[in-house]
């Protein structure tokens, strides 16, 4: 049975490559300040304190990848479903296009904003999961 790309299943992807790009863009700035051999070995050794920038772009990732399990599922749960709706399809946006954004402000510093960026990033996650819970 196949199931037709949706919006839904769009941001899904969209998603994946914005997990992605928090792994090489943080990936990245760590290695530039501790260096190529420290990324290839083993990396039992205690490391230097990173520079704020690099350590905002590991906590952006880590919080991107606390809550893209939970949009993964409740995109897959309405579209294999069929409960897809205008919820599940404004959902899908705004939690994109929050995670998105969020990125750059979590990584210049912004702290008000960020929050209300994540906040918005919840609501679109909660707007997905409105079709199979009423």
């Amino acid at each position: 049975m196949a199931i037709d790309m949706t919006l839904e299943l769009h941001c899904l992807a969209w998603a994946i490559i914005l997990g992605l790009a928090h792994i090489v863009i943080a990936g990245n700035a760590r290695t530039k300040e501790l260096g190529v051999k420290w990324n290839m070995g083993a990396r039992d050794e205690k490391t230097q304190d990173l520079r704020p920038l690099t350590e905002r772009l590991l906590r952006a990732q880590s919080n991107f990848f606390e809550t893209f399990p939970l949009f993964a599922s409740a995109v897959l749960l309405v579209a294999i479903s069929h409960t897809l709706s205008v919820y599940s399809y404004w959902g899908s946006l705004i939690y994109l296009i929050a995670r998105i954004i969020y990125l750059p402000i979590y990584a210049l510093g912004i702290p008000v904003i960020r929050t209300i960026i994540w906040l918005l990033s919840i609501v679109g996650l909660l707007l997905v999961l409105v079709p199979s819970i009423i």
